[in-house]
């Protein structure tokens, strides 16, 4: 299985904002958390991933939620172990159909697919992005120091939050609203 990039986002663009070279290792340790942050909040990993292979419980209805989107190419769908074929894909949004009435209950179904965007959109690029850039400029200092009847305080660490940006485009590629996935 080839997986995903590391980074959602190019380091050098990273880099311009940062006027930092696109190799700094706090530069990508903050562009490899807000990666992560991002895969987190909407489960699944954004970029190309080839040649996976998953596993998933039947659920003894018509349709079956894969953890990710887009389908790129549905190679092979087994039903406890047992080829199945005419499985339809609704790509953009990771579902599967069975072709004759269900997937059965307590199945496991295996299927080797190849599945998300390349490139990456450019909607998640730019969120990451400007998170990684609320992530570099984190200062993690102390804020108070308190010793019997003294008290010392220090600049408040800033917390890093979301913007509008992030949050639609979050809700954009986000996938399994709700569901049993």
């Amino acid at each position: 299985m080839a997986g995903p990039d590391p980074y959602l986002a190019d380091p050098a663009e990273l880099a311009k904002f940062l006027k930092k070279p696109a190799d700094d290792v706090q530069l990508l340790a903050a562009l490899g958390a807000a990666t992560r942050r991002f895969r987190g909040a909407v489960r699944h990993p954004v970029s190309l991933v080839t040649e996976d292979m998953t596993f998933v419980d039947g659920n003894g209805r018509a349709t079956l939620n894969l953890p990710a989107a887009p389908i790129v190419q549905l190679r092979q769908v087994l039903v406890d172990n047992v080829p199945l074929l005419g499985v339809r894909a609704k790509r953009q949004a990771g579902v599967l159909r069975h072709p004759s009435g269900c997937w059965p209950e307590w199945s496991e179904i295996s299927i080797f697919w190849d599945h998300g965007h390349d490139p990456v959109p450019e909607e998640v690029a730019e969120a990451v992005i400007d998170q990684a850039r609320a992530i570099y400029r984190l200062d993690p200092a102390i804020q108070q120091i308190t010793t019997g009847s003294e008290s010392v305080s220090f600049a408040a660490t800033a917390a890093v939050g979301v913007t509008s940006q992030w949050q639609s485009a979050v809700e954009a590629h986000r996938l399994n609203r709700g569901d049993d996935a």
